[in-house]
């Protein structure tokens, strides 16, 4: 039996949502699969310029073991406007 890998293009955006007590949080909007890298770029860079309604966004590539419903390590890309702190 072989693993069936695949490698997928995800633009994650992310708003502000609104607390009752406290500052405003960043939440994940439905991340969106990129057919090819430039697609998401394309995204980033509407982010960049402000025409969407996103806090901001990021751009990652990752194996999905698809038979398994492993996930490997996330690949950044591309981020661009108000996105949650990562570990490097």
């Amino acid at each position: 039996m072989t693993a069936s890998v695949e490698t997928k293009i995800l633009f994650q955006p992310y708003r502000w949502k609104s607390q009752k007590r406290g500052p405003d949080r960043l939440e994940a909007a439905p991340a969106i699969e990129c057919k090819i890298i430039g697609d998401g770029l394309r995204r980033i860079e509407k982010i960049r310029a402000g025409g969407t309604g996103f806090a901001g966004a990021q751009l990652v590539r990752i194996s999905v073991d698809v038979e398994a419903g492993d996930y490997g390590e996330p690949e950044f890309l591309d981020e661009a406007g108000h996105v949650p702190a990562r570990d490097e």
